[in-house]
């Protein structure tokens, strides 16, 4: 048994990262990769072509996300009618970052 340190926090994550799940998880990172200039990671779809896990970056900060999945309790803002979080994202130039966001959709 190795006796070497382990890092517990994998190379460019913080202590605490967003785990989203939605409908349409694919969707929801084509639309970071447009209003927040997220890039992605990468993406493990299920058998049933939803994601069963993705992961972009924003900023210098990484997101995950699942599909929803009724099977297994998984619900998303649109399976409970609402949003138990809030994420919030500091950026440099807000009025720039809004307008980026307006123009790829958001409301």
């Amino acid at each position: 048994m190795s006796n070497s340190a382990v890092d517990r926090i994998l190379p460019g994550m913080h202590s605490l990262t967003p785990h989203l799940c939605c409908a349409g998880a694919a969707d929801a990172i084509e639309f970071y990769k447009r209003a927040f200039d997220a890039v992605e990671l990468g993406r493990m779809p299920g058998p049933d072509s939803k994601l069963m896990h993705a992961m972009v970056k924003i900023g210098d900060s990484m997101l995950m996300l699942v599909d929803e999945n009724t099977s297994c309790g998984m619900l998303g803002p649109k399976g409970i009618e609402g949003s138990p979080f809030t994420i919030h994202l500091y950026v440099e130039d807000v009025d720039a970052t809004v307008k980026q966001a307006a123009d790829a959709g958001a409301r």
